[in-house]
C-alpha cells in the first residue's frame, strides 16, 4: 500500500471527460491511497479577463494582486475544485474538497512584488491522514491561508510537492506535455540536478516548466526518490506510473 500525490494541471481542467478518465484508472490500485492537487490557470485567466483584469507572470508565477484574489479563489477553490469533485463522484469515489490550510500547510507571502502569491510551510497532516483512513479522496486546491486568515495563490506544483513531503508520499505531475523536452522537442526520459541547471541556463526549460522541474527536483531530493512528469492526455500513463513503470520524465534527486 502506498500514498500518492497526483498533481493535475494544464488544459485537463477544461476537459471534464479527460479528468474523469484519469480518476477512473485509480480504481486499478484499490490498495493505495490518493490525494489530488490541482491548479487551474486557464480558468483563472478566463475569470479575470471577464472581470476586466489584465494578468501577468514573473518566472512562471502568476502575479496576484489582492483585488484579484476573490476571482482567483473562486476559480480554483470553487469552480475547478468542484468540477474535479464531480468527476470523482461519478467514478464512485468519496471526494472531499480542501484548501491547502485544511491539507496541513500554512502559507506566507513569497515576494511582495508578486502580490498574494504564497509559499507552503509544513504544519499538520492529521486532517489528510484522517480522511485517507476513512476511505475519502482529498482533492486539494492551490489556495492557501496564513495564520491571520489572508488568502494566497500558491503554485500548484509547489503545493503538491509540499503535501507529498508532509505525507512522505509518491509524487506525480500530470501536465499538458508527454515529458520535459530538449531543444529539438524530443522527450527527456531522466533529468538530474546538473542536467536541469544546464537546460535552464540554455533557455530550453523556462517559464512554468522551469517552476515545475525545479519543484520536482526539490521534492525528489527531500523524498530521496524519483518524481515523474507525464501527460494527462493518456490515462494509461498514470496507471503505468502507479505500477512502477518509467513513463515521461523522471527527475532524480
Amino acid at each position: 500500500m502506498a500514498n500518492w500525490v497526483i498533481k493535475l494541471g494544464g488544459a485537463v481542467l477544461n476537459n471534464i471527460e479527460a479528468a474523469k478518465a484519469l480518476i477512473d484508472v485509480l480504481h486499478q490500485k484499490p490498495e493505495d491511497k490518493f490525494i489530488l492537487v490541482h491548479g487551474g490557470g486557464s480558468l483563472v485567466d478566463s475569470w479575470l479577463s471577464d472581470a476586466g483584469f489584465v494578468t501577468s507572470k514573473h518566472l512562471g508565477l502568476r502575479i496576484s494582486p489582492r483585488e484579484q484574489m476573490p476571482y482567483i479563489v473562486g476559480a480554483l477553490a470553487g469552480c475547478a475544485n468542484k468540477q474535479l469533485m464531480g468527476a470523482a463522484i461519478s467514478n464512485g469515489f468519496k471526494p472531499v474538497g480542501l484548501s491547502l490550510f485544511e491539507a496541513g500547510l500554512v502559507s506566507e507571502q513569497k515576494l511582495k512584488a508578486l502580490g498574494q502569491v504564497g509559499t507552503c510551510i509544513e504544519n499538520d497532516a492529521s486532517i489528510l491522514k484522517s480522511l485517507l483512513d476513512a476511505g475519502c479522496f482529498p482533492i486539494v486546491s492551490s489556495i492557501g491561508f496564513d495564520l491571520e486568515g489572508n488568502w494566497y495563490n500558491v503554485n500548484a506544483d509547489e503545493a503538491a510537492a509540499s503535501i507529498a513531503q508532509l505525507l512522505d508520499a509518491e509524487l506525480i505531475f500530470m501536465t499538458d506535455v508527454e515529458a520535459v523536452l530538449d531543444n529539438k522537442l524530443n522527450p527527456l526520459h531522466q533529468l538530474s540536478s546538473d542536467e536541469i541547471s544546464k537546460l535552464i541556463e540554455e533557455g530550453v526549460i523556462k517559464g512554468g516548466m522551469q517552476v515545475k522541474v525545479n519543484t520536482s527536483l526539490q521534492a525528489a531530493q527531500h523524498l530521496r526518490r524519483g518524481v515523474y512528469i507525464s501527460s494527462w492526455q493518456k490515462p494509461e500513463n498514470l496507471i503505468a506510473l502507479l505500477n512502477g513503470e518509467h513513463v515521461g520524465t523522471k527527475i532524480t534527486p
